[in-house]
């Protein structure tokens, strides 16, 4: 079993799998007379091939214990897919595990530590594992495709990938 590294969430280190969701240097501006503030186009859906449509949900993920073996993997190749923690508490913490589009590859699988105010949005193809909420239940909007076409592949990765408690307490510093 291999550990794999946890990275602290970033757009410039996230950027390879997709685009990264918080206020944190979002273009913003005033609207309606000054009441409401705007956070503009934080993420950009891309949900129309094939003929798809783009969806809102809301999936409400169980918490998972540490250590957490990596043994799916999944990609939706027609469509991006961006899951927003309806919490704002920095402590509200989930793992995000991602693999570059293409054919999967392990050696170049990575994992992010994210706050509850940070959303992801994972470009098309991009391998991820499914959610990992880790110290309570935890509410998501999700953002992406339905329509005609098999948009969801999985794999069962070789490598034996393992996250764990240690990984996480590094992330944090």
């Amino acid at each position: 079993m291999r550990t794999l590294p946890i990275a602290p969430l970033s757009r410039e280190a996230f950027a390879p799998f997709g685009e990264v969701i918080m206020l944190e240097g979002a273009r913003h501006y005033q609207i309606n007379q000054g009441t409401t503030e705007r956070f503009h186009a934080l993420a950009t859906a891309d949900t129309s091939a094939e003929g798809g449509q783009c969806i809102l949900s809301l999936f409400r993920a169980q918490p998972r214990s540490l250590p957490l073996s990596i043994r799916i993997m999944e990609r939706h190749p027609f469509g991006s897919q961006a899951f927003v923690p309806l919490s704002q508490q920095v402590e509200d913490e989930y793992l995000v595990v991602v693999a570059p589009a293409g054919e999967f590859d392990a050696s170049r699988i990575k994992a992010f530590l994210c706050r509850g105010f940070q959303g992801v949005n994972y470009a098309p193809g991009v391998w991820h594992h499914p959610l990992i909420a880790l110290h309570r239940i935890s509410d998501f909007i999700v953002m992406d495709r339905i329509g005609q076409g098999h948009n969801c592949d999985e794999i069962v990765p070789e490598t034996d990938w393992q996250l764990t408690q240690e990984g996480l307490i590094a992330a944090r510093t």
